[in-house]
């Protein structure tokens, strides 16, 4: 890629359209983070239909803006009230709800914000820097690498996501058959559309992921009995200085714990399935072994806020990188951003950084864009977002839903779209009462044609031959660590099991 194109889509990054749009995805992601129940996942969700109508780096810079901003949002309630707005921020409240109960609970909404913009800004010059030749590498693997690399992803996700490696697996499955609806990638054989001529292109892709995603948390949440309000938070006047701001020395003295934080949480972001909240926790455990004080941690030790924060936003951008080399999504957030990038006609993977090279430096350029704005309007807004938390539930979520149905009806046409977003409504909610993975069956829908594909392009390569399987190294390396993935896990989790069981 030359040099042209990369300032070409650095430069449509720095348009005034584009920079309000992350404007708006930040104000909107700090909003719904720092309100328990909902998050940014949802809020994208919800998002993706209206981004319909935008141009490509509008629409993506608007998502990545709700993300980015999302996890600064989270921090505030796990600070003020010991409840995280998102998982990542769980391991935040450790250290962020004591501080606050010290009286300074804008010194750890600070240092929440300062760590979080810096693993940000760390996972984002990681994924501008590696991704290209990553990319070049990987246009170099054929079908039988792809299979091999996409049946491992789903093995890793499946024994890292829920309590079960079997119940993640079956919602690998069911994510990869719900994704055969439509006509055959490879013949245009039309398969299960009982004569409903809206389903030879597929299930509508915002359909499935707002019923799956947001309807069906709704749905999750309307079926628990509402807790007490919670009283007024009330955030101290008059303060002095050192009580509601961090200094720069205490800034400078943390720099290792932010860096530790940022190399953690990016590590893990490239490995599809892990999470931010196991990076925040990671982090967390690994900051406080290497303190000289151990034992102000859970205490309000702002050093622990800052290895947390720092670990769960690197993780965004990190699981950008497997998206955009690969096509496969690191995170739930990055596998809405590739149905975004399908609505818009584009396809997910190496061939992007060649044949749309422009819009991926656009879309870098609005990455380092979002944590600047990110950054100003989370020290201007910390105040306001506090008073969010004590809004009506009955308001945010019928408010939701509204923008459910409306968004889902302009994305697909009609109602045969919403009839489908409220089919995958149910279907979410019964598989998370009965603790099958959502996450996993997005991700497996999501690279369904892709998975088929390879699929057939390796029986054809094979001919039914499985011996022949070994002139591809590189994809057998792929099949073998799969299969010792799960291996591997299912032998962790029955060693914790019965570890548990022991105890009890």
């Amino acid at each position: 890629m030359d040099l042209v194109t990369m300032f070409a889509g650095l430069s449509d990054a720095f348009t005034l359209t584009t920079i309000l749009y992350v404007l708006l995805g930040v104000v909107i992601g700090q909003f719904v983070g720092a309100i328990p129940g909902i998050g940014p996942v949802m809020a994208m969700a919800i998002t993706i239909p209206f981004s319909f109508v935008l141009s490509p780096l509008a629409a993506i810079g608007l998502l990545i803006g709700i993300n980015k901003g999302g996890l600064v949002g989270g921090a505030i309630p796990a600070v003020l009230m010991n409840t995280p707005g998102t998982p990542d921020a769980a391991a935040t409240a450790q250290d962020g709800y004591p501080l606050s109960q010290k009286g300074k609970p804008l010194k750890a909404m600070k240092m929440a914000l300062y760590a979080s913009v810096t693993g940000d800004i760390f996972a984002d010059i990681l994924l501008i820097t590696i991704a290209a030749p990553l990319s070049i590498i990987a246009l170099q693997m054929g079908p039988v690498e792809v299979l091999g690399l996409m049946i491992g992803a789903f093995a890793v996700i499946a024994g890292l996501i829920g309590d079960s490696i079997i119940k993640g697996i079956v919602s690998a499955i069911l994510g990869l058959l719900v994704a055969t609806v439509g006509s055959d990638p490879q013949h245009f054989t039309p398969r299960f559309v009982f004569q409903w001529f809206e389903l030879y292109d597929g299930l509508p892709l915002a359909s499935v992921a707002i019923g799956m995603l947001a309807i069906s948390e709704i749905l999750k949440k309307l079926s628990k009995r509402f807790e007490t309000s919670q009283s007024v938070i009330c955030i101290p006047k008059n303060q002095p200085r050192e009580d509601r701001s961090i200094s720069l020395k205490e800034f400078w003295t943390s720099r290792f714990v932010y860096l530790r934080g940022a190399v953690i949480g990016s590590l893990i972001g490239i490995i599809p399935g892990v999470g931010s909240t196991a990076a925040a926790y990671l982090s967390y455990g690994l900051t406080k072994k290497a303190s000289k004080e151990p034992e102000t941690f859970g205490k309000g030790n702002i050093q622990g806020i800052a290895a947390a924060e720092s670990a769960n936003s690197a993780v965004t951008g990190a699981s950008m990188i497997p998206l955009f080399t690969l096509g496969i999504p690191g995170s739930i957030n990055a596998a809405l951003i590739i149905s975004a990038l399908m609505i818009q006609g584009f396809e997910p993977g190496p061939l992007l950084f060649e044949s749309q090279g422009q819009l991926v430096y656009g879309l870098f350029g609005a990455m380092l864009i979002a944590n600047v704005i990110n950054f100003v309007v989370g020290l201007l807004g910390l105040r306001l977002w506090s008073r969010i938390l004590v809004a009506p539930e009955s308001f945010i979520y019928s408010t939701s839903i509204l923008l459910c149905f409306v968004g889902v009806g302009l994305a697909t046409g009609g109602l045969f779209g919403v009839a489908v977003m409220l089919i995958f409504a149910i279907l979410g909610y019964v598989m998370m009462s009965f603790g099958y993975s959502t996450i996993i069956f997005i991700i497996a829908f999501f690279l369904g044609p892709r998975f088929e594909s390879s699929l057939g392009q390796t029986i054809t390569l094979i001919d039914g031959d499985l011996i022949k399987l070994l002139d591809y190294p590189i994809g057998v390396f792929f099949f073998v660590a799969a299969m010792f993935a799960i291996w591997r896990l299912s032998k962790e989790r029955y060693s914790d099991r019965n570890t548990s069981q022991a105890a009890d």
